[in-house]
């Protein structure tokens, strides 16, 4: 495997993650910034030698089986055609394209290679949310009807400047809140059909763009509340958010991802006038380890991965929908384009 993208980021993915996946093996490393890679140079022993300016360049001296791409989000879509074009198998961090349109360009041509094209939502493998999708296949409290997302944290500028995600155009909604939308589509089984969403950015936010967001989400007969903010004085929630599930016979609540990853992941079900009870959580390789290991065993046995370019079609269209309603202030209905039908 290539690893393309060698920023703050990506170096934590090149010494955190990748050493600890036994699946893969890393044959070079490409960055176009030198001093990205000569900070990779002096934080892994062994990169020497690895390095590389261009992915051609990278490809041609290594023949590599796959690309994992972790640049910026204006880097994943030329990078992935590029990587698929030679026939290589890429994992890809979110969003993988910016709009659903250039999204699908790169499904169909992955196809068409016979490649597989995997987008890394970590947040889908966390014990937490492997429990709360197996109760909702049980139903042990009847149907489900509302869903409230809380996600809170404050992320000031620092003493050297702003960080990365303050200067991007949509820091919450793109940024973050998809990894939200992301896990709704996966633990409902189903699109949704409309939202309505608002965005702001308070005057002492350091974001440039809105950093924080309330928006009501209908998956027909169900409503999810969200709300989400980068600058919120206020405790903070877990990455995963704070969810609340009500449902015919109780209520689920559960969060996940933590500052201490999975260490703190936590489902609590309480029957309709009955007591809580803590869930157990099942074992399992988490947050980007997981979605590395489900990436090459995806190779490896030639199967459609979780977290598919096909399949994150969806949610790539729900982050799009929430930024049409931010910015034109109007619902936005998701029926009837195209992209349920693929699931």
């Amino acid at each position: 495997m290539l690893q393309v993208g060698l920023g703050g980021w990506g170096r934590d993915w090149a010494w955190r993650v990748v050493p600890e996946v036994p699946e893969v093996e890393v044959v070079g490393y490409v960055d176009s910034d030198p001093q990205s890679l000569a900070l990779l140079r002096e934080e892994i022993l062994g990169a020497t030698g690895l390095c590389y300016a261009s992915l051609q360049e990278a490809v041609a001296a290594t023949g590599p089986e796959a690309v994992l791409i972790t640049t910026t989000l204006a880097g994943h879509a030329p990078l992935t055609q590029t990587a698929v074009d030679a026939g290589l198998h890429v994992l890809v961090e979110k969003p993988f394209a910016a709009d659903v349109a250039t999204a699908e360009g790169l499904v169909r041509a992955a196809a068409a290679k016979g490649v597989v094209l995997m987008v890394s939502q970590n947040y889908r493998f966390f014990p937490a949310v492997r429990t709360v999708a197996r109760l909702l296949e049980e139903a042990p409290l009847g149907d489900l009807s509302a869903v409230s997302i809380d996600f809170r944290r404050y992320s000031a500028g620092r003493a050297n400047g702003r960080a990365r995600h303050h200067t991007d155009e949509q820091p919450l909604l793109v940024d973050m809140s998809i990894h939200h939308f992301d896990l709704l589509r996966m633990l409902l089984k189903r699109e949704p059909d409309r939202i309505y969403c608002e965005s702001w950015n308070p005057r002492w936010s350091p974001f440039a763009g809105p950093a924080a967001a309330v928006a009501s989400i209908d998956f027909g007969d169900i409503v999810v509340s969200y709300r989400g903010s980068w600058v919120s004085a206020t405790p903070i929630t877990p990455w995963a958010g704070d969810w609340r599930m009500e449902f015919e016979r109780g209520e689920i609540t559960w969060t996940a991802r933590d500052d201490n990853g999975a260490l703190n992941d936590k489902v609590v079900v309480r029957p309709l006038n009955g007591r809580a009870k803590s869930v157990r959580m099942p074992d399992m390789r988490v947050d980007r380890w997981g979605t590395l290991t489900e990436f090459a065993l995806a190779i490896r046995e030639g199967r459609e991965p979780e977290c598919s370019g096909r399949d994150n079609l969806g949610t790539v269209a729900f982050m799009a929908a929430a930024v049409e309603s931010a910015t034109r202030r109007i619902p936005v209905d998701m029926r009837g384009t195209g992209v349920a039908s693929r699931d």
